[in-house]
């Protein structure tokens, strides 16, 4: 949903930060490292239940990932190979915060349903990037969906805000929407390979008709056959 609607937004207010970080010669990838270390630290400060400081971090964790492909875009030098770290980040941040989180509250004695929803939130939200992932790997658009990585860190940022019950809630919410916009991405992946896909009866080399010649043609045939072939052999 960010994406869709936002993100042409952001770019264009992260484009004079990020031509002011390439004339400081930081680079995207620099920017991608510094936001990867910051997820550390706010997994470790969850999972130790500062979760003020955890929040702080995790502002701080977001900011780096609005800005390199800012900087990438700005020093002409958007490449496959920055995309693709920035992705595996990603993917590592999650892990850290959701680790961070289940680690809270299993050290805080909550009931182990509660300790289980920061595994499913991120088991959900990487069923949400896989599809997408697999469908542009294949030609396809996955670009649907109510929530994606962004909705996700702020909906997260409001449950450590509050703590307690309202980030169960949040964690819980996180879940179910990341189900069905793993669910949305999925239906419209699958009209588009359905639609691409050619019909069994198309792919099927069609048989060649049968003959409808008799069986005592047929046997006349092979005797005429033979008779010319005895007669070629003797003219030769």
């Amino acid at each position: 949903m960010f994406d869709g609607q936002f993100r042409t937004q952001v770019d264009a207010a992260m484009k004079p930060i990020g031509r002011g970080l390439t004339k400081a010669g930081i680079t995207a990838d620099v920017i991608t490292g510094i936001g990867l270390a910051m997820s550390v630290a706010a997994a470790v400060a969850i999972g130790a239940g500062a979760l003020n400081l955890g929040l702080l971090l995790l502002v701080l964790t977001a900011i780096p990932d609005l800005l390199d492909g800012a900087v990438a875009k700005a020093s002409g030098k958007s490449s496959i190979r920055g995309a693709f770290f920035d992705s595996v980040a990603d993917r590592i941040t999650d892990a850290l915060l959701f680790t961070g989180l289940a680690f809270y509250f299993a050290a805080e004695g909550f009931s182990p349903w509660v300790v289980v929803l920061p595994v499913l939130g991120y088991a959900t939200a990487s069923w949400v990037s896989y599809v997408r992932a697999k469908a542009d790997a294949l030609g396809f658009d996955a670009h649907v969906g109510l929530v994606e990585r962004a909705e996700r860190i702020i909906l997260l940022a409001l449950g450590l805000l509050f703590g307690g019950n309202v980030l169960i809630v949040v964690l819980a919410a996180i879940v179910v929407l990341n189900l069905i916009t793993a669910g949305q991405r999925f239906v419209k992946v699958w009209g588009q390979a359905t639609a691409a896909t050619p019909a069994l009866s198309a792919r099927r080399p069609r048989r060649a008709p049968r003959s409808t010649t008799t069986s005592a043609e047929r046997r006349a045939a092979r005797v005429e056959r033979r008779r010319t072939l005895s007669e070629s052999r003797r003219s030769r």
